[in-house]
């Protein structure tokens, strides 16, 4: 992971230096699966829940890139707005506990060849002292940049113009939740409605209503139901997680087939599959006569 872009911007002509600048860019779990890949790093999983009497996991990470690439270990801990969006905090919220103190990791730092694999392993600890609830922190996987050599001289370039170097430092978070009692969560959708959007495709959106000690997570399908009946899935949105202390988030997603989809007939459905060690998982349905 060694990019690095060049570029001319003419709105900084009236400066008399060349700048140089690191942007941070953290996926905050938005989209799920088994893998997903930010920058050169594939990570697997994308999230690591403890509960019971399971005390270690490990998660696999994989340089896809072609050049070595380091990756730094730490902790991190987030809010989730009610809008699905996050930020950094370093104070919890009111009815959310942080994970960090009773988690630990290693190693800290991986360097990785090109097609090279390690495993970084999580254990808790000090549980039993917790309180009944659910306890969370985020790992983040940042890239450690390279370092040019002190002393070194760059090759002459055309000085002609301001010249910006822009160095991606990629990264990723994953949660790390520490369930402690009965799982008691649950969820309902409400408000669920729909629009056209500015590009001719209908716009869902609906609210995710959650209660219980614990956060929800899994998988929504979206389909159109003609008024002869005929069902057409219209979106399919891995790992939709609403954490706690949220007991609201409003989820808007566009659908994809528009010409089988018509807002003034039919009902759109809506079901929510919950992620669950079930046989038989619980599932959460809604639907909008459409008019």
């Amino acid at each position: 992971m060694r990019t690095t872009l060049n570029t001319t911007m003419s709105g900084l002509r009236k400066y008399t230096a060349a700048g140089i600048f690191s942007l941070f860019i953290v996926s905050l779990l938005l989209t799920a699966g088994a893998a997903r890949a930010q920058g050169d790093l594939l990570i697997s999983p994308l999230r690591l829940v403890f509960e019971g009497s399971r005390k270690s996991q490990e998660i696999s990470l994989a340089n896809v890139g072609k050049d070595t690439a380091t990756y730094q270990v730490s902790i991190v801990d987030i809010r989730m707005k009610e809008d699905g969006s996050f930020e950094t905090i370093t104070t919890p919220d009111s009815g959310q506990n942080f994970a960090g103190k009773n988690m630990r990791f290693f190693p800290r730092k991986v360097t990785l060849a090109p097609n090279e694999s390690q495993v970084v392993k999580v254990q808790t600890m000090k549980t039993s002292q917790l309180a009944p609830g659910e306890y969370r922190s985020h790992l983040y996987f940042r890239a450690v940049p390279d370092e040019e050599p002190l002393g070194e001289k760059k090759k002459g370039k055309d000085t002609a113009g301001i010249s910006i170097q822009l160095k991606p430092i990629f990264g990723i978070t994953i949660p790390v939740i520490i369930r402690i009692g009965e799982n008691n969560a649950d969820v309902a959708l409400s408000n669920l409605s729909v629009v056209q959007g500015p590009n001719g495709k209908p716009i869902a959106t609906m609210h995710f209503n959650r209660s219980g000690l614990m956060s929800v997570y899994g998988d929504l399908v979206i389909s159109y139901v003609s008024p002869s009946g005929k069902s057409t899935q219209m979106k399919l949105v891995k790992g939709i997680g609403v954490y706690t202390p949220n007991t609201k988030r409003i989820f808007s997603v566009e659908l994809d087939d528009e010409k089988a989809f018509d807002i003034h007939k039919g009902k759109l459905r809506v079901v929510y599959t919950l992620q669950s060690n079930a046989k038989n998982p619980p599932v959460k349905e809604a639907e909008l006569e459409l008019k």
